[in-house]
């Protein structure tokens, strides 16, 4: 995600992911700034998971390596 681009070199990013519902496809749209606040729009709420990588000890290219 850029937002953890933004986080590795100390700027601030924004992102906007629209998406669907897979069980009924309402739109819906969240913003995540990089200090991973989000904000959805409408009345969604959906599940939303920030995972806790340690930085300083990642070894791996990417944080998906780690999973």
């Amino acid at each position: 995600m850029p937002f953890v681009q933004g986080h590795l070199r100390n700027e601030p990013v924004a992102v906007s992911i629209r998406s669907e519902c897979a069980h009924c496809a309402r739109p819906l749209e969240i913003e995540i700034d990089s200090q991973l606040h989000y904000r959805v729009a409408e009345s969604a709420a959906p599940l939303v998971f920030v995972p806790l990588v340690d930085f300083a000890k990642l070894k791996d290219p990417s944080i998906i390596n780690v999973f």
